[in-house]
């Protein structure tokens, strides 16, 4: 929802601030005031190309700022998440601030929360804010995918199209499937060189713990000689017969301590320890012998294990890769095997499952289709309902549904729609993009909107000229058919009819006064009792009469 909008040096508005509500807003004024300023700016904070014309004269820069809050805009909050530019404001709540500056030789910049973004950013996030009705180019009810979106919320097809999406997702993951394996062409060339490397490589023990007793194994041959050396010497300086030895002093220390222990009970304990020593440094000797005994100066072995350790080095450089990777490899090449032998049964089996993926595509998106059609005569009836209460009688709306080929999946479903007008009696239906007439066109709009009662996801619907050339009872019509709308949305109405004011919310008044030769437009929002002087002037021109006040005053008190 917009929450508020400031101008500065725009146009003939030197400074304005206006603060918005939920429900209808109302903006009114003297022709020639400036009352579709507002509706300008908005624009422009869509996105729309902007000339230096629209800085106020006399100043080197126009800036507008609008300040959304995202409660209702889910679609804007996500955009803004993917894209980065995500922000939260009190209570953490999702908040999001649209700011351009427009400089008097033609150029602009725009930001996001403060973050720079291009035009076309600047469209993509405003189409999930505002929508704008009226003589504009940027209406998002123009383009067919907006019409799409708007007729299946209108049909709570919900269900039926993400059975249609999943449906379209399983096709063409076949389709990708298939048309990679029809791109290798023939393999067999490939399956040769495949085997090739993967014999190569099965000639060898690639699995980790190989390879690190490998490398132990390289590691205790190329040694050997050291260590015997140390292992003797080692058995020779604990137990050898020839010399002091640890074995012997130890066994003259318990015999010595032994003699003694009479006298003191506690070298009892200190002898245990000694024994337990004793024990130990036997094992230690086993182990000794064992290790010197397993130890082998044989050449030809150690060549061996360095031959196998040369062909792994070899066959690492061949696939550019570290020798630990070497058995990944393998197992990839096995795969890639397995999966190229079979490519040719899998291109049978996948003829039968793309056949059985597009009949479950086409089974869902006719029941979305049934859906639509459905959706689309009662959406057809109500607006054209609604196009006769708004001043256009005879008038007619239609949505025209178009099937499409089926030989590709597509997620929106097997046909597409356009809303087609006809806004006089006799004439032919046409695109709702091609009505020429700014008042016809955002009538229709409105009973579009009101029809479809807000089910669309833009949370601001700005209507501009919606009640050119009516006035009177159908005019009375149009203000309670907007009050409605704002029931489920924001909406806010330019106008210069008083029963279109009356129904407002709130209402702002726009006024234009001349300073030092100077034109100025000012924005005032109304108290109770300047409504009343507002609708007063609107219904009766310059002279306000007793009749016309007590008119306008009717007017508030019917809409109560």
């Amino acid at each position: 929802m917009l929450a508020h909008l400031s101008l500065k040096q725009f146009a003939v508005v030197s400074a304005a601030e206006l603060s918005f509500g939920p429900g209808l807003t109302v903006i009114s004024g003297e022709t020639g005031a400036g009352k579709s300023l507002l509706v300008d700016a908005l624009g422009l904070l869509s996105g729309l190309r902007a000339d230096s014309g629209v800085v106020r004269h006399g100043a080197d820069r126009a800036e507008l700022v609008a300040d959304f809050t995202l409660d209702d805009a889910p679609q804007a909050a996500d955009w803004l998440r993917d894209n980065e530019l995500d922000e939260t404001g009190d209570g953490d709540a999702p908040v999001c601030q649209i700011r351009r500056v427009i400089r008097a030789d033609g150029g602009s910049r725009a930001w996001v929360n403060g973050r720079p973004v291009t035009l076309s950013q600047l469209g993509e996030l405003a189409g999930r804010l505002v929508e704008i009705h009226g003589q504009h180019e940027h209406q998002a009810l123009m383009a067919k995918a907006s019409q799409l979106t708007l007729l299946d919320a209108y049909g709570r097809t919900d269900a039926a199209r993400g059975a249609v999406e999943t449906a379209a997702r399983a096709w063409s993951a076949l389709l990708r499937e298939r048309d990679t394996l029809m791109a290798q062409g023939d393999v067999s060339d490939r399956i040769g060189w495949l085997e090739h490397q993967h014999r190569e490589l099965e000639r060898e023990a690639l699995d980790p713990e190989a390879l690190l007793k490998l490398t132990a194994d390289h590691r205790r041959h190329a040694h050997a000689a050291g260590l015997i050396a140390a292992c003797e010497a080692a058995f020779a300086r604990i137990g050898g017969d020839e010399g002091p030895s640890l074995t012997r002093t130890l066994q003259q220390v318990r015999a010595e301590l032994q003699r003694v222990t009479e006298h003191e009970p506690r070298l009892g304990e200190v002898d245990a320890m000694l024994d337990n020593a004793a024990i130990q440094i036997d094992e230690a000797m086993t182990l000794l012998d064992r290790v010197r005994d397993d130890l082998d100066l044989d050449p030809s072995a150690f060549e061996q294990i360095e031959s196998r350790i040369g062909r792994l080095h070899e066959l690492a450089r061949k696939h550019r890769i570290a020798p630990e990777q070497l058995a990944a490899t393998r197992d990839g090449i096995a795969a890639e095997l397995e999966m190229l032998r079979g490519a040719g049964v899998r291109l049978e089996s996948l003829d039968l499952e793309i056949e059985a993926a597009r009949k479950g595509w086409r089974k869902a998106a006719d029941v979305l289709g049934k859906a639509r059609r459905d959706a689309a005569k009662s959406l057809s009836t109500k607006t054209t309902e609604l196009i006769g209460e708004l001043g256009m009688a005879g008038g007619r709306f239609d949505v025209a549904i178009e099937p499409l080929e089926e030989d590709r999946p597509d997620p929106n479903g097997g046909e597409r729609i356009e809303f087609l007008v006809a806004a006089n009696p006799g004439q032919p239906a046409r695109a709702l993009r091609k009505v020429a007439s700014g008042g016809e066109l955002s009538r229709i709009s409105l009973a579009i909107e009101v029809a479809a009662f807000g089910m669309d996801a833009v949370p601001t619907m700005v209507f501009d000229e919606v009640d050119s050339g009516i006035g009177g009872a159908v005019a009375e019509i149009v203000g309670q058919k907007l009050r409605a709308l704002g029931a489920s949305r924001q909406v806010l109405c330019v106008t210069h009819l008083a029963q279109v004011a009356a129904q407002g919310h709130a209402h702002y008044r726009v006024s234009k006064a001349a300073s030092e030769g100077v034109t100025q437009s000012a924005v005032q929002v109304l108290a109770a009792k300047q409504r009343e002087e507002e609708l007063a002037r609107m219904l009766g021109g310059v002279e306000l009469t007793k009749e016309v006040r007590a008119a306008a005053k009717r007017l508030l008190a019917d809409v109560g």
